[in-house]
Order: structure tokens, then sequence, then C-alpha cells
């Protein structure tokens, strides 16, 4: 038992406890004292307090001037300072004259005595100190009585004898003492609770045996190879050993530090931080390879669970690994090259991709130049070596306030053996691995070279960029922040880059030069002056498409009759092809167009010729003349055909001014907006019509009542549809951007196409704003014709009389001729009823109605012909002539100019009424 006492008392817990104890004893007793002193002073400072308050309310009182000069002070005073002394609570209260002789005092044969050490209070200070002497020590306060003048006429002592105050402090000294007992009983209670918790998790060892068990415990995890990290639950290191701390070069103060602000790099940090547990996983941190492991600790004494980390230094593996690494790390790169270089067929964004993929991981700036003809398109010179300058298209570092030069800029090569000349010279990369040291680089710009040397750029590579063994430009590769130069494989693997690149860049070139190409036939074969016509205020926009022209097309068709038509096509698919297959369809509506032919039937006969091509060019491209329209054929030859028009659409919507009517038919094509005057935009509905080429069933037109002002738009679905947008939604858009009344056909597509415009279109746009206008009906005059052979005069002379009232008498004589011409054939081989039509517009138009469809044909007759030669006189005077075909017969049309200047003049003046009985 002794003994199991004798550990105790020696154990560490042992030392703590008595420790402890003494410490809380002197802590104690150290209290109880200065509460003591503290008690005493607030003792001392109550009695000055109190004495000085009563002397200077007992010398402010009322009518103690007056007793002070009267014949018997202590008579009148005496009396009551002894009660005030007694409300008070003071020893005394002693009245004198400024000598110091006491006429009050609460000790009677004190008065008449004289008080000492009163020269200040004589001086006008009042005062409080502890006195000592005689006739006893006290805590007093003297206080000068003033007259009415201020001058110092007696005093007023009072106080309280030391030791009374003594006996206050004494007062408190028990519950002093029992607070003081108290308090070491609790902190040796407290002692020995800590003592024995530290007695149980030191298992009663002493000093001596717990510093060596520390020692070892440091000896071993510090002097052991092999990193240990206990990180705890909350992300915070909680011990690394010397090993760990070399390995992860960890700061000082790393220990209770956040995972995340050691400074480690982000995949050391999240390997750490992770929490999962790994066995012997290779790790790169820094230029050291460390094998991992990683294991969870058991919760314990309250503490959350937490995580040991060991790390082991496999350096010799190191030179094997990093050239394993940089060779799976420079594949990567070459991996994520293919994707990200080539994205667009865009020359300069290919470039900049270039730029982009190699910085940081290769080089800390990438320089790209390219040949001017690449930049717009066209084909290089196949020779190499003879390029003396190049325009920077794309440049790309870790920082912005990079010393070469911007893009846009002329870079020359001028000295053969600067890097970048030698490399182009020769035909494949060139390394100049000290900067310092080129001094044909140097030469070449001895400004720009020292400042871009100042700036810290040691190492470059230059790389030709070729594609078919033709030179396209060429990528420079820069180091500055990187300490290490450009090495020999660093070469090969720019060099591999640069290739990969120059296909890219020349895909794009080739798609310029073919975009470019299509965008200037695409305009060439669109109208580029629109036709003379009253009928309609027109205006139009074209947009290709940034990555391919399409085949989008419009057109106005003047029509006889003062009629126009209006035509918006799409051809589906984009570049050369696209763009010629519009021009041919375009040139088939014009060529229909002259037959007058009704919106549907025109679209039925378009139709048929397209399947008719498309029969034609299969059999002349396929063996078994199947497959769809495209435009690339496959390895075989035996692909798609080349210039297939299957699916493209077509609106085609006929307008006349006179009655105000629009006929229109689809195939396949979005049908119209129609603004009416009142500004209510509507989608009138069209019958749904498949696209061109498909062929099997028949079109069908609508027709609407249009009143003047009216404005009709049409489009293609380019300008609604976007892979963003929807065609719904597209034609919501488009309705409130047309609903904004008061503005011009041109001022309207402007607001349109930047209303609805992506910021890079994926389809083409056909745009054509039409705003429609009447025929005066002052300008329009009609009569319906007898069956009579005699009614051909009295048309004719109507007919001179309402040109004299138009103004254009110059043109009667042709214009009679024409009409008597057309009235009698009408007359002898139409049907009734005959009508008569004259239209004043852009030119004077003569119209012949009847109920007939027979359609008269224009001949040469011979001499002895007594007929035939009817049309021949109207074909030589009028401009032009037709004939139309109407729901109830034919319209045989004849236009004059409106002066008389142009028509022929026959040799001698002829008879109107013989030419009345001239045959066709």
């Amino acid at each position: 038992m002794s003994a199991r006492l004798s550990r105790k008392a020696h154990s560490v817990a042992g030392q703590v406890f008595a420790l402890q104890a003494v410490i809380v004893v002197l802590l104690i007793t150290a209290a109880a004292l200065a509460l003591v002193f503290q008690a005493r002073y607030d003792s001392q400072r109550d009695a000055r307090n109190r004495s000085l308050a009563a002397a200077e309310a007992f010398a402010h009182a009322p009518g103690l001037p007056e007793a002070l000069m009267s014949r018997d002070p202590t008579a009148a005073l005496q009396p009551l300072a002894e009660a005030a002394r007694r409300a008070s609570g003071l020893d005394f209260i002693a009245v004198m004259d400024i000598r110091g002789v006491r006429y009050t005092d609460s000790r009677p044969e004190l008065i008449g005595q004289r008080a000492s050490d009163i020269s200040r209070a004589v001086a006008g200070e009042s005062f409080t100190e502890v006195f000592e002497g005689q006739p006893s020590d006290a805590v007093r306060a003297v206080v000068p009585v003033r007259n009415a003048d201020g001058a110092v006429i007696g005093l007023v002592g009072t106080g309280i004898e030391v030791e009374n105050v003594s006996h206050a402090v004494e007062g408190q000294l028990p519950l002093l003492v029992g607070a003081t007992a108290g308090g070491l009983l609790l902190g040796t209670a407290g002692a020995a609770l800590v003592s024995r918790r530290l007695l149980h998790q030191t298992r009663g060892l002493g000093a001596a045996e717990m510093t060596r068990m520390n020692e070892h415990h440091e000896a071993v995890l510090h002097a052991v190879r092999e990193g240990v990290l206990i990180i705890g639950n909350d992300q915070r290191l909680i011990l690394a050993n010397d090993e760990a701390r070399r390995l992860l070069d960890l700061p000082q103060d790393a220990e209770e530090r956040a995972v995340g602000d050691l400074g480690l790099d982000p995949r050391t940090t999240e390997l750490l931080a992770s929490g999962r547990v790994v066995t012997d996983h290779v790790h790169l941190a820094g230029d050291r390879l460390l094998a991992v492991n990683v294991r969870p600790t058991m919760a314990y004494a309250g503490r959350p669970a937490g995580r040991v980390v060991t790390l082991r230094d496999t350096t010799e593996l190191a030179s094997l690994t990093g050239r394993a690494e940089v060779a799976r790390s420079r594949l990567q790169l070459l991996y994520d090259a293919g994707g990200r270089i080539g994205t667009t067929l865009d020359v300069v964004r290919t470039a900049e991709e270039l730029s982009e993929v190699a910085v940081p991981r290769f080089a800390d700036f990438v320089t790209v130049e390219l040949l001017e003809p690449v930049l717009h398109g066209d084909e290089p010179s196949g020779v190499t070596g003879v390029y003396t300058e190049m325009r920077r298209a794309a440049i790309t570092g870790v920082r912005t306030d990079s010393p070469l030069q911007p893009v846009g800029d002329l870079i020359r090569f001028v000295v053969p053996t600067a890097p970048m000349a030698a490399a182009l010279d020769e035909g494949h990369a060139v390394l100049a691995a000290d900067l310092n040291a080129a001094m044909g680089w140097r030469a070449q710009d001895s400004e720009g070279t020292r400042v871009a040397l100042e700036y810290g750029l040691h190492s470059l590579i230059s790389v030709p960029l070729q594609a078919r063994g033709v030179v396209l430009g060429m990528a420079n590769f820069w180091r500055a922040d990187t300490p290490e130069p450009f090495d020999g494989e660093d070469l090969s693997f720019a060099e591999e880059l640069g290739a990969r690149a120059a296909v890219s860049i020349d895909n794009a070139r080739r798609f310029t030069r073919e975009h470019a190409t299509a965008v200037t036939l695409q305009r060439r074969l669109l109208p580029r002056v629109l036709p003379d016509q009253s009928a309609v205020d027109v205006a139009h926009r074209y947009l290709p498409a940034k990555a391919g022209v399409g085949g989008d097309w419009f057109d106005v068709i003047q029509l006889p009759g003062a009629r126009v038509a209006l035509v918006v096509g799409d051809v589906v698919g984009h570049g050369v092809h696209a763009a010629a297959t519009m021009g041919r369809l375009r040139t088939a509506v014009h060529n229909f167009a002259t037959l007058d032919l009704p919106p549907d039937e025109l679209l039925g006969h378009l139709d048929e010729l397209i399947n008719r091509i498309d029969q034609d060019e299969a059999g002349g491209g396929n063996a078994d003349g199947s497959g769809a329209g495209g435009e690339h054929a496959g390895p075989d030859g035996a692909g798609e055909r080349p210039s297939a028009v299957t699916g493209a659409t077509c609106l085609y919507a006929v307008y006349d001014p006179v009655s105000g009517r629009c006929r229109m038919a689809s195939a396949g094509h979005p049908g119209p907006a129609l603004i009416r005057p009142d500004g209510r935009v509507e989608f009138p509905e069209l019958p749904a019509g498949l696209p061109l080429g498909v062929g099997g069933m028949p079109f069908e037109a609508v027709e609407f009542q249009l009143a003047e002002g009216s404005r009709l738009v049409l489009f293609t679905d380019g300008l609604v549809e976007d892979r963003d947008r929807d065609f719904d939604t597209g034609l919501q858009l488009l309705a409130d951007a047309l609903s904004r009344p008061g503005r011009s056909p041109d001022q309207a597509a402007s607001d349109i196409l930047a209303t609805m415009l992506f910021p890079v279109p994926s389809d083409d746009i056909a745009l054509l704003i039409a705003d429609t206008r009447r025929l005066e009906a002052d300008r329009i005059a009609e009569w319906e014709v007898p069956g009579e052979h005699s009614a051909v005069s009295w048309v004719r002379n109507a007919g001179s009389a309402q040109l004299v009232e138009w103004g254009l008498g110059d043109i009667a004589f042709a214009a009679e001729l024409i009409l008597s011409e057309l009235v009698t054939n009408a007359i002898r081989y139409g049907s009734a009823p005959v009508g008569v039509r004259l239209l004043r517009d852009r030119s004077l138009i003569c119209e012949v109605s009847d109920s007939s469809s027979t359609s008269p044909h224009l001949r040469y007759a011979a001499t002895t012909d007594e007929g035939g030669r009817g049309l021949f006189l109207v074909a030589q005077y009028a401009e032009r002539w037709g004939t139309r075909y109407t729901d109830r017969g034919k319209v045989i049309w004849a236009e004059l100019p409106l002066t008389g200047g142009g028509e022929p003049q026959p040799p001698a003046p002829l008879d109107l009424d013989a030419l009345e009985d001239m045959a066709w």
C-alpha cells in the first residue's frame, strides 16, 4: 500500500497535484491580502468622502459666517456642530478661526485649543488627509469658511478616527476568511480531480518515464524515412513529421492549419482533403513521385475521427516516371488539340485555337502568323523558302503585357539565319534553345529583341504550318516564365502539333474560299435591280449564313396588266451547289411567269421541271437512279446526287393593283405576314403544299382582297427559326417587329433584321417587304363590246377620246390600230362577251378579253394572202404583247410607251376601217 502511495506521489499526476495545491494556496492567500488592503483602502476613501462632504455642508450652512463673527461663537455653534456630527456619523466636527483655535469640538476639553497643519485651508483650499498626532489619529477634512466678500473668516474640520476605520475593516474579516477557506477547498478539490484524470491517462507514470516515452516517440516519428500526416475531421493538419514536411515542402506553421491553406498543388490538396482510403497510390507532388496511403482513425475520448496519411518517397523511379508522365501529358495535349483546334471553319479562329491550346501546358506565349492569301481563303504559293512577310493572326500568353507584336501587324523575315526564316526555308521546325545566343533573331529587330530579352523570353521553337506540301503560315512557341528551355523532344512535339493545326487551317481556308465564291455567286444570281412597276413599293434583304451560303432567294417579276409577282424560295443545302440551284430555279420561275400562269399552275410546272432535272442527273450519276439530293458524293462515286434539287421550297404571289386582289400558292414554304392599314398583323393560312421535287400532289392557291396600303412580308425560315428558337416563337417576334407603324419598307426591313437576327445566323435569310398600291380609277377605262363588226369603230373612237383626255394624243394612232385589230379578231374568232380595258400606268396597256380559249399566233403572210397581217402590225406598233388565260377565257394585251417617239411611222396613212377586214 505504501509503495502504491509512493508511486502515486512520485507520478506525474502526484506532482501536478502538489504543484496545483501550492498554486491554489498562494493564489487564494494573495487574493485575501489584496481584499484586506482593498477594504482598508475603500474604508479610508469612504471616510475622506464623508468628512469632506460634511465639512463642505457645514461650512456653507446659512448663518455660519454671522455666528463666527458673534461675541460668543462657541455658544452659538457647539449645539449645531454636535447635532450635525451625530447625524452624519462622524467622530468630530470642529469650527475654528483662521488661527486654528477651536470654537466647537466633540470633546469639550479641546475647545479653545489650536489645531495644527491648517495652512492650506487658511489659504482657501479644501483638503482631506490622514492625520497622525494629538489629540488622535483620524481621517479628517478641513474646509475654509468665507464671508460675503469671499474672504476666509474661519475653518470647519470634520473627521473619523483611524481606529473606527479599522473596526469597519475588521467587521468584514469573517466573510473574507470564509470566502478564502471556500476558495481554497474548491481549488484543492479541482486540483485533485485534474490529478486523478491525469493519473488515469498517464497510467501512473512518472516524469522520467514519460520523458523517455516522448523521446522514443519523437525519435521514431521523425527519424523514419516515411512521411506521416495526421489530419482531423475538420480538414486541419494535426501533426506532420519531418519527412512529411520535407516531401511536401510544408511551412513551419503548418500544424493546425487547413489543408487547403498549406500551399500544396491542387491535386495533392484534393487527395489529402478527399478522405478516401487509398493504398500505395502513386502521386506526383512537385518533382517527387510519392506512394501514398490513407487510413481513417477511430474516434476516441470525445474526439472526432480523422485520418492518417503516410508518404513514401520513390524518387529513385522519378526519372523514368517523369519521362512517362511528360509523354502522357504530351499525348493528352495532342488529344485535346484534336478536339479544340478546328471547331469552326474560320481561319483566324483556328489560329487562335492553336495558340490557346498550347498555353500554358507547353509554352508561355504562342504567336501564329499566316500568309495574306490564306487569310482571304486564297491558294498560297506552293514554293517554300521565299516568304518574307506574314500577317500575325493570333497571340496567346500567360500574361497580357507581351513584348511581341500584336495581332494584325505585318511580321517580316529579313534575316535568313533567324529561326523563323530558317524554319520556312528548311520546311521543318527550328529550335532556338537560348535566344541570347540567337544572333540572327537579334539582328532581325535589335530594339524589339532587346525588349523581349529584358521581358524574359529565353527560348523559341518556330514551326512552319504546312498542308499538302504548301506553307500556310508559321507558329512560334516562346518560353519566359518557364525556366527550362525547349529541348529536342519539345521540338518534335511542336512539329506534330503544328502539322495537325495546319490541316485545320487549310480546311478553314478552303471553306473561306468556297464561302466567298458561293456568296459571290449567290449575290450575282439574285436580282440586282428590281423592275420598275407601280403595283408595290418594295424593300428586300439577303443575308448569307456564317456557316455557308444557302439557297435562299427572292424576286419581283413584272406581269402584264400592271400586275406584279412576288417570289421567295429556299433550296436545301449550302455552298456553291445550293447557290447554282437557286439560280436555276429563279430562271425557271421567270420563264414560267412569262406564260402568265396562275400561282398554283406555275408551282406545278416548276415541280415537274425539277423532277425531270433530278431524273436526268440521277441517270447520269447513279446507275440505279436512286438517292436523294445532296452536295457530296460517296467514296465510290455512287453516293448522293451532286445537284439534286429535292427539298426546295417556294412561295409565289401575284398582286393586281387594279382589283386589289392577291393570289398566292406555297410549295412547302412558310406563308407571308400581312399587315393591314390599321396596323394589325396577320399570318394568312395557306394550303400546305409539298416541297418542290417531291411530286405527287397538286398545289392549291388562295386569293385575298387587300386594301390599299396593306403590307406583305415574304421571308424564308432562317429569319424566324434557329437552333435556339422555334418557329412559333420566331413568328411572334416577327409580329412584334412588324406592329410598329409609320415606317417605310426599307426602314421596316432594317428593324426586322435588327430584332430577329442572332449574332451568327445559322441559315440564310431572304426578306421581301411590299407595300401594295391601287391604280386610281381615273387611270382605268373599260367598255363592253357588242358582238358586231360595227362596234369596232365605236371602240376605236372611244379609246381615242380617252387617250386625248389622258394627254396621250401622240400615241392615239398606234393605240387605235391595236384596238381595231384586237377587237376585230375577238369578234370574228372569239366568243362573247368581248371587253376592252385601257390602263394608264408606266405604259399604256390595251386589253381585249373574250370567253374563248383559242390563242392567236404571229405569222408572216405571203403577198398573195388576203389576211394574216393583223398581229404582225400589233407586234410592230406595241412595245410588248401577249396572251393570258383567265377562269372565263383569255385576255390579249399590248403595251405602248406613253410617248409617241418610239413607234414606227408608216410610209402612208392607213385606212383603219380597211384593216378591220384583215384576218389574223
